[in-house]
C-alpha cells in the first residue's frame, strides 16, 4: 500500500494537469495534498482523481473562502472521518480518517502553519497532545510539518528548540519519523528558500507503535512535468514524501 503526500503548491494552478499525470505515475493507493484549494484547478484534480478510482475523498476546502489553502485525501480504499476534541483549532489544515480495507488504520494528514503567524505552536501542541494519548491501533501523520531537527534537516538555521522538542516527544512517545527511521543521518530536503536556496526537509510521516512493522520504504521525489527531466520545482515547491506499507 502506498501513501503519497504532497504540497501541491497554491492549488495546484495550470500545473493541475502534470500534477495528476505525477500522481498516475506514481499510482498512490492514497494521496494526501497539502494547499489544495476550492479553486476551479483543485476541483478539477479532485474530479479527475474521482475518475481514476479515487473515488473516496475528504477535503477541508470551504468554497466560501477558495483561495484558502486546505487539504485533499483522495483514496482507493474506504474513508471514515474522525474528529477529536484536542484537534488542532487552525482552519484547513488538519484531517483524521480511519482508512478502511483488511487491515484498517488511521491515517492524519497535517499542514502546519509557519512560525511567523504565531499560531504555529498551538497546532504543534496539539498534535502532541493527540500523539500522546492515542489508544486508537495503527496511525501514520503526515503531510507538510514546517518542522526539522535544527542542522540535520536545514541547510542554514531555521528550527529551533521548539520544534526539536517537539519532534523528539512524538519520537520518545513512539511515532517514528517513516524516514529518519529508515535514513538516520542522510542530508535530503523537500523544500528550497525562493532566496537564498537554502534547502529544509519539511515533509515527514510520523508511524506509530502499531503500524511501524509495516513500514517498507519512503523516499522523497520531486515531480517531473511530462516524461523529459525538468526543473525540480516544475510542479510545486516541495518535493513528494511516497510511504510504501505492507498491504
Amino acid at each position: 500500500m502506498r501513501i503519497v503526500s504532497w504540497n501541491i503548491r497554491a492549488g495546484g494552478g495550470g500545473r493541475v494537469e502534470g500534477i495528476l499525470g505525477q500522481l498516475e505515475r506514481w499510482a498512490p493507493d492514497i494521496a494526501g495534498l497539502c494547499e489544495f484549494r476550492a479553486t476551479p484547478p483543485s476541483t478539477r484534480l479532485a474530479a479527475a482523481l474521482c475518475d481514476l478510482g479515487y473515488e473516496h475523498q475528504l477535503t477541508t476546502a470551504d468554497a466560501a473562502l477558495p483561495g484558502r489553502n486546505a487539504l485533499l485525501i483522495a483514496s482507493r480504499l474506504p474513508l471514515r472521518r474522525h474528529s477529536l476534541r484536542a484537534a488542532p483549532v487552525e482552519p484547513g489544515r488538519w484531517i483524521l480518517a480511519t482508512v478502511g480495507g483488511e487491515r484498517p488504520f488511521i491515517m492524519g494528514l497535517m499542514h502546519l502553519p509557519n512560525m511567523v503567524t504565531g499560531r504555529k505552536l498551538a497546532f504543534m501542541e496539539s498534535i502532541a497532545s493527540i500523539a500522546n494519548g492515542w489508544r486508537r491501533g495503527p496511525a501514520v501523520f503526515l503531510g507538510d510539518t514546517n518542522c526539522g531537527w535544527p542542522l540535520l534537516d536545514e541547510e542554514t538555521r531555521v528550527f529551533g528548540r521548539e520544534t526539536a522538542a517537539w519532534l523528539d516527544g512524538l519520537h520518545s512517545r513512539g511515532w517514528r519519523d517513516a524516514f529518519r527511521h529508515q535514513c538516520p543521518e542522510d542530508r535530503v530536503y523537500t523544500w528550497y528558500s525562493p532566496n537564498g536556496g537554502n534547502g529544509f526537509r519539511l515533509d515527514q510521516a510520523f508511524v506509530n507503535r502499531p503500524m511501524l512493522p509495516r513500514l517498507q520504504s519512503v523516499a522523497y521525489e520531486w515531480g517531473q512535468s511530462g516524461e523529459s527531466v525538468t526543473r525540480r520545482d516544475a510542479l510545486s515547491d516541495h518535493a513528494a514524501l511516497i510511504t510504501d506499507f505492507a498491504d
